[in-house]
């Protein structure tokens, strides 16, 4: 709990200077959430982080395991719990989605090289070639392995778009309703301040 506290104390007192983030916010939880969302993502190593005057989301250069892009996702400063709860629904998509493609190229480049060299093995080649040059297979031998290993994750294919169509209708379902909050505010008729 030390911990937590002190890292609330430097994001939220000794950062925001840095950063240019207004004196105003400093001690706000909305500032205090946002740059510690850009120190996590210079810490993941994502290598980029949104300037403060930002008012978007972000989309970063491609991980490196997973190939997919992240999302910074902004927040406004009087993010309602629906909004929340909308960025929250998109960032939740995003994470599982980043951990499912890292985990499924990992196994497909490991597997790929376990087929390669069986196959050399087997018709009595080396990993490398006289020139140093990694050995290759045919297309046609290449094929039974890319087909072996769509069979072999048919199943886990199946059930992680079961749950990207769930996660995206629920997306689009607080979309909606964060749309209707918004349009109902601007057709909302304003008070007028009359001074008499």
């Amino acid at each position: 709990m030390r911990i937590i506290s002190e890292l609330v104390t430097v994001v939220c007192f000794k950062v925001p200077s840095r950063l240019g983030i207004d004196s105003r916010l400093r001690r706000s939880s909305e500032a205090a959430a946002v740059l510690l969302r850009r120190c996590v993502c210079v810490s993941q190593g994502l290598g980029f982080r949104p300037p403060a005057h930002s008012h978007s989301d972000w989309i970063g250069p491609p991980d490196k395991h997973s190939n997919l892009r992240p999302v910074i996702f902004y927040v406004p400063p009087e993010e309602s719990a629906l909004e929340r709860r909308l960025r929250e629904a998109r960032q939740e998509a995003q994470d599982s989605n980043q951990r499912f493609w890292a985990r499924h190229n990992r196994a497909f480049r490991q597997e790929k090289e376990e087929f390669i060299y069986s196959r050399l093995k087997a018709k009595g080649l080396e990993m490398r070639d006289e020139s140093g040059q990694k050995a290759t297979l045919s297309a046609e031998e290449m094929a039974d392995f890319y087909k072996d290993f769509l069979s072999k994750n048919f199943k886990k294919h199946l059930l992680y778009n079961r749950d990207w169509y769930k996660r995206n209708f629920t997306i689009t379902f607080l979309m909606g309703q964060v749309a209707l909050v918004r349009a109902l505010r601007w057709l909302r008729p304003r008070k007028k301040n009359v001074e008499q």
